[in-house]
C-alpha cells in the first residue's frame, strides 16, 4: 500500500468521495423520502468520506495484520478529522452542516458515539474488504489516462469547491441579513412604543397588532403547498408563495409601525407649546425612524427567491444543518421557505 504513487492516491480520495456521496445521498433520501444531493459541493463528492478514507489507509499501514488496531485507530483517525473539520466549517461559514446534538453521547454536536462508532466499523470493512479490490482495479488504469483522469477531477473539483464556498458565503450572509432586519424590526417598534408613551396613547392596541407578530413573522404564514409537490416546479411555487406572505406579514408591521409614528408626531404638534427640547428631540427620533422604515421597506419588496437560491440548496444537501442561536430564527424561516425538514 505504501507503493502507491501520487496519482494514485488521487485517484482513491476522489473514488472514495463518490462512493460517500452515494451512500450518504440515499441514506438521507430515504429518510427524507425525496431525492437529497448529498453535501457541500455540487458535484457527487464528499470529501469528508475521500478524507476520512484516505486518512484510515495512512494510518493503519502497519497494523494492518490486527482488526482490533485497525478499528481502533482507524476509529480515533477519522472521528478527530470529523470534529475539526466540523468546528473548522461552522467558524467560517457559522452553520454546522452536520449536527449530531440530537444523539446521545456527542462532543458539540461534531461528533457522537454511533458515528465514532460506525467509522471503526467502516475502518476493518475499508481496509480488509473494500479497499484491496478497489487498489487492483485502479491500478490497471494506464499512467497514460491516469494522469489526465487525476489533473481533470481535481481541476473540476478545485472550481466546484470555490463555487461552493462562495454559495456557502451567501447563506451566512442571508442568515446575517435575515437576523438583523428581525432585529431592527423590534428596535423599529419599541422606538413606536416610546413615542407613544411620550404622547401619551394607549399602548394596547399597537402591541396587539405588533409585539406577537415581531416573535416570528413567518408564524403567519400558512404553507399552501403540501410536500406532495416535491418536484422543481412546486417547490419554486412554495417558495415564492411563502416568500410573498413572509413578506406581507412584515410589511405589515412597519405599516403598523408607521401608523404608530405618524399619530404621534401629529399629536406632537399639539404639544409644542409644553417642552420645545424634549419634544424636538422626540421628532428627530420620529423621522429617524420613518427614514428607516422606508429603507427596509424597499429591501423588503425588492427580494425574490432568486436571491435565496444558493442557501436553500446547501440546505436541500445538508437538512441536518444548524445555525448558531443567533441566526437559529432565520435559518428555519429559510427550512419553511424551501420545504426542508431536518433529519
Amino acid at each position: 500500500m505504501g507503493a502507491y504513487t501520487s496519482v494514485q492516491w488521487v485517484l482513491f480520495f476522489f473514488f472514495y468521495c463518490f462512493c460517500g456521496w452515494v451512500w450518504e445521498s440515499c441514506y438521507v433520501s430515504a429518510k427524507q423520502r425525496r431525492w437529497v444531493n448529498r453535501g457541500f459541493l455540487h458535484g457527487p463528492l464528499l470529501p469528508i468520506y475521500g478524507s476520512g478514507a484516505i486518512l484510515i489507509l495512512l494510518v493503519t499501514l502497519r497494523v494492518q495484520g490486527s482488526i482490533v488496531l485497525i478499528d481502533l485507530i482507524g476509529m480515533a483517525a477519522a472521528t478527530v478529522l470529523e470534529y475539526f473539520t466540523g468546528a473548522a466549517m461552522e467558524s467560517v461559514f457559522e452553520v454546522r452542516y452536520w449536527d449530531y446534538t440530537r444523539q446521545k453521547f456527542n462532543l458539540k454536536g461534531y461528533i457522537c458515539l454511533s458515528s465514532t462508532l460506525a467509522w471503526g466499523v467502516f475502518s476493518i470493512l475499508l481496509v480488509k474488504f473494500i479497499h484491496p479490490p478497489v487498489a487492483a482495479l485502479l491500478l490497471h488504469i494506464p499512467t497514460a489516462w491516469a494522469e489526465p483522469l487525476a489533473l481533470t477531477l481535481v481541476t473540476v473539483t478545485t472550481v466546484d469547491t470555490v463555487q461552493s464556498v462562495h454559495a456557502a458565503l451567501n447563506l451566512r450572509e442571508i442568515l446575517a441579513k435575515l437576523t438583523e432586519e428581525s432585529e431592527e424590526l423590534r428596535r423599529l417598534a419599541k422606538r413606536a412604543e416610546v413615542a407613544a408613551a411620550f404622547v401619551g396613547d394607549d399602548l394596547r392596541k399597537f402591541r396587539e397588532r405588533t409585539e406577537l407578530e415581531l416573535l416570528s413573522p413567518e408564524d403567519r404564514v400558512r404553507a399552501k403547498y403540501t410536500r406532495t409537490m416535491e418536484n422543481h416546479a412546486g417547490r419554486l411555487l412554495q417558495q415564492e408563495e411563502y416568500l410573498r406572505q413572509r413578506s406581507g406579514a412584515k410589511l405589515d408591521i412597519l405599516r403598523n409601525i408607521t401608523e404608530v409614528l405618524e399619530n404621534c408626531a401629529a399629536r406632537l404638534e399639539d404639544m409644542k407649546d409644553q417642552a420645545g427640547e424634549a419634544i424636538a428631540e422626540r421628532k428627530a427620533d420620529i423621522t429617524d425612524a420613518m427614514e428607516n422604515i422606508r429603507i427596509r421597506e424597499f429591501a423588503i419588496r425588492g427580494r425574490t427567491s432568486k436571491f435565496y437560491g444558493h442557501a436553500l440548496r446547501i440546505l436541500r444537501g445538508n437538512p441536518s444543518a444548524a445555525a448558531a442561536k443567533k441566526y437559529a430564527e432565520a435559518l428555519e424561516s429559510l427550512r419553511k421557505m424551501g420545504g426542508i425538514r431536518r433529519d
